[in-house]
């Protein structure tokens, strides 16, 4: 069996937690990656959402770490972007956990991802995000 795991290296864009308000974005550097998936897993909704109670991913990059601008359609693969780097909605119930994959190929070196809370939260809903890049420069992975 060939060896994947030397050829990818793992990072948290966003922690998992149970969150029932906005996050503090960190900056990841996906540098020294040709091949980059988020994989955004969020857990059962800690409320039923609706259109004014929701939950909005955004994601945004940036070339220097200072300046971030929201992705657009042609960034990413796997997800539709809506206005203002949105690549997932929870506007609706969501009564089971999921994961959703999406490709990166924005060619900038650092992302951030913000859980843009609106609405009423009484509950919290688990979340969590994270970063395989592939495709190292560096062989083996870090």
């Amino acid at each position: 069996m060939r060896d994947l795991a030397s050829g990818l290296s793992l990072a948290v864009l966003l922690a998992s937690a149970t969150y029932a308000a906005d996050n503090t974005p960190v900056a990841l550097d996906i540098s020294g990656s040709e091949g980059v998936v988020i994989a955004l897993e969020i857990g059962v909704g800690g409320i039923t959402f609706t259109g004014s109670n929701k939950i909005e991913f955004k994601l945004t990059h940036s070339d220097d770490g200072v300046t971030y601008s929201d992705v657009d359609q042609d960034d990413v693969r796997g997800v539709t972007v809506a206005a203002g780097g949105i690549i997932k909605s929870l506007i609706a119930a969501h009564a089971a956990a999921d994961v959703t994959k999406i490709g990166y190929h924005g060619g900038k070196k650092y992302l951030k991802l913000l859980a843009d809370f609106s609405g009423t939260h009484g509950s919290g809903t688990p979340i969590s995000a994270l970063v395989i890049k592939g495709f190292s420069r560096y062989s083996p992975a870090a």
